[in-house]
């Protein structure tokens, strides 16, 4: 007797399961993230282990913060927003499972539009506010990994304060790898941010011995010269210019979707409510996508539409 369509896609779904955990087990996690690009990802409880599963091991993968990983991000991104958007949509599904997803479309997304943008020479200082912007998020994304890639960006840029608060930084949570606590680990420069200071310890780190010494040897100079201050810059709030919360008034601001800072003036009208970006960094990605035709940079644009639930043939914003 043949299955119905419904029973015939739930065995389906519970062997690409088996068969994801298999994946997962073998170090595949990339190959697990394709296989559910391929059959789709339902929004079923018994599979979150495993999608949570997939987003950890990639965003602590070496190699990836390259243009050539945007199809990994970029398929990772979109089975994050397909499985927020179904459990948007399951009034059975929980408020702390929901904001859970919702972080983890954020994470996604903020790495492919740092992939895309790295297409474009033009886009630096989008790539290296991407960096930044994921330090939010070092509860879930590797902290040695995220302060290292926030610090080696900013560093590209001549944003030497943010990139010596951070390097600086590293080097503090490789010590406090190697001593397999952060107990000790300094905070102070991170007052009055959003930047969490409840961070699980990674296992290993993420940097080879020699690359480690490299960074040593940075913020050893810079201390040196003594040329720079080490405190991260603040915007018109008063307040470090990449926190989302202000915490002179509680308040708090959406990130831009292209650079994932504040969105606190000048924003896209966007249909879909509690998401926001702003017009110059939209502007500046779009009159890029029109210079370079580069497809990876088009491909963020159209998502930012359907996210914002705006046609995709928007335009300069004035």
């Amino acid at each position: 007797m043949p299955l119905s369509p419904a029973k015939g896609r739930k065995v389906l779904q519970k062997y690409v399961a088996i068969y994801a955990a298999h994946l997962i087990n073998e170090g595949q996690s990339i190959q697990a993230l394709e296989l559910y690009t391929m059959y789709g990802a339902p929004a079923s409880q018994q599979n979150f282990n495993i999608y949570k599963r997939i987003l950890t091991d990639i965003v602590s993968m070496s190699g990836l913060n390259t243009t050539k990983a945007y199809k990994v991000w970029s398929s990772l991104r979109n089975m994050m927003y397909s499985l927020y958007l179904e459990l948007s949509q399951n009034s059975d599904s929980n408020d702390s499972t929901r904001k859970e997803y919702h972080t983890y479309l954020l994470i996604s997304h903020y790495y492919a539009t740092r992939a895309a943008v790295q297409t474009d020479l033009s886009l630096n200082t989008m790539a290296a506010k991407l960096s930044v912007s994921l330090l939010r998020h070092t509860d879930i994304v590797p902290a040695d990994k995220a302060f290292y890639e926030a610090g080696l960006l900013c560093k590209s840029v001549g944003w030497e304060a943010m990139a010596f608060v951070f390097t600086n930084h590293l080097l503090d949570i490789a010590e406090a790898i190697e001593d397999g606590t952060l107990d000790s680990l300094d905070h102070s420069d991170f007052q009055a941010t959003d930047i969490p200071f409840e961070i699980p310890l990674p296992e290993h780190l993420f940097l080879s011995p020699g690359e480690l010494e490299q960074q040593k040897e940075w913020v050893l100079e810079v201390s040196m010269n003594q040329n720079v201050e080490q405190v991260l810059p603040k915007d018109e709030r008063g307040v470090y210019e990449a926190s989302l919360v202000n915490y002179q008034n509680g308040q708090a601001s959406v990130p831009c979707l292209i650079t994932g800072y504040p969105v606190l003036k000048n924003q896209m009208p966007f249909n879909q409510p509690g998401i926001g970006a702003n017009k110059e960094d939209w502007n500046k990605l779009f009159m890029a996508s029109k210079v370079s035709h580069s497809p990876e940079i088009q491909d963020v644009l159209q998502f930012v539409c359907q996210w914002g639930q705006v046609t995709s043939d928007v335009s300069y914003s004035l």
